[in-house]
């Protein structure tokens, strides 16, 4: 009896016995539908340059320069967050996915795949409200209901790993609605798949978008699951843009001789188009298992080094307003910060925020860029 128990209860759906596992259902007919396109999203950079789909990252010219793989992975919408105002007790979304696959081994696909929605509270602080939990590639679900009454602004992050073909907020008849216009001067940031969003729980827990939110700021995540390694194509893209300041956080895709290769161009790259405008470097994390392969630990003390070294010649040839952030101590102490040693867990990216935001405050000052100054 107790065997067969066990075998019915394995093949019941756990959102048959936890209703907060359920899947949202689809949304109810005769909802305001607003296409996210007419006002825009943060996080899409040069958005006047030709696209070959709306919601890339990149500019379709980018295809002719980048990497193939640089490029593949650009057409993913991470970092990118939708902003509006509404007094609905409701709200929906209807979007539609590029990929099929909704989820990785290691990440869920609420994170992969998800939007993920915030709301400022009664203090103007950005506050979670509710992700959706995509089990197809169209979308077309409730959020969230039963709101407090009030007009409010929100946010929603798109999905990290997976790409965007359209995207519309719904809301009840009748509801006051407010598209929100991108904010500039963004925080910008150039990365590996650390950056990209690997591996978050959902979109607003990339230390970009926490950091975004504790600056009240937009930012740019430009990270390249494997494929972030300071080069100059990439670089051609950043130096466009009137940022508040640039986070360099490529050495998770290199070693000690790319580093020393590439570091003090892009650098430079960046100086010869922005003269004042902060530049922060940051170290690789290290594997939260490097205390015990020897070989790991030995390869993130070499990257550390050789980046460090890279700083120092940047400095000895005057370039200002460069700063540093190391790396010893982004995912904490105890090992406990990453999904599978590499990738941050939702508590890695949490403190690698918690290390960021203090040397990204005294970097930025007052939020002027080079054309304001």
């Amino acid at each position: 009896m107790l065997l067969a128990s066990s075998s019915f209860a394995q093949d019941v759906a756990i959102s048959e016995l936890d209703p907060e596992m359920e899947v949202r259902k689809e949304t109810a007919d005769g909802l305001d539908w607003y296409d996210v396109t007419q006002w825009g999203l943060e996080g899409r950079i040069l958005p006047e340059q030709e696209r070959q789909q709306w919601f890339d990252r990149l500019p379709a010219s980018a295809q002719q320069s980048v990497t193939k793989n640089v490029w593949n992975l650009s057409r993913d919408s991470a970092g990118m967050m939708v902003r509006f105002k509404t007094n609905s007790p409701s709200i929906h979304v209807h979007y539609k996915l590029k990929k099929k696959n909704l989820a990785m081994a290691h990440m869920p696909a609420t994170g992969v795949s998800g939007v993920d929605l915030y709301a400022r509270d009664g203090k103007g602080q950005w506050r979670w409200v509710e992700v959706t939990r995509p089990n197809s590639q169209e979308v077309k679900t409730k959020i969230v209901s039963g709101l407090a009454a009030g007009d409010r602004e929100y946010a929603a992050y798109l999905p990290l790993y997976n790409g965007v073909e359209f995207m519309s907020i719904g809301v009840e008849p009748g509801s006051e609605f407010e598209g929100l216009a991108p904010r500039p001067n963004p925080i910008v940031f150039y990365g590996t798949s650390i950056t990209h969003g690997a591996c978050a729980s959902r979109p607003g827990m990339v230390h970009t978008a926490i950091l975004g939110r504790r600056f009240d700021m937009p930012v740019v995540n430009l990270g390249f699951s494997g494929n972030g390694r300071m080069d100059k194509e990439v670089g051609d893209y950043l130096k466009q843009l009137e940022a508040t300041a640039f986070v360099i956080d490529c050495l998770p895709n290199m070693g000690p001789a790319d580093v020393a290769a590439k570091c003090v161009p892009l650098v430079e790259q960046l100086r010869a188009a922005h003269p004042s405008t902060p530049i922060v470097l940051v170290e690789d994390r290290r594997n939260t298992n490097d205390w015990i392969l020897p070989s790991r630990h030995e390869h993130h003390t070499r990257n550390h080094a050789a980046l460090r070294a890279a700083y120092a010649t940047l400095v000895d040839k005057g370039v200002a307003n460069l700063h540093y952030i190391p790396g010893d101590h982004l995912y904490g102490d105890d090992a406990e910060g990453a999904t599978d040693g590499s990738h941050a867990s939702d508590l890695g990216f949490m403190r690698q925020a918690n290390v960021f935001e203090p040397i990204l405050r005294s970097a930025i000052g007052p939020h002027k860029t080079d054309a304001q100054r």
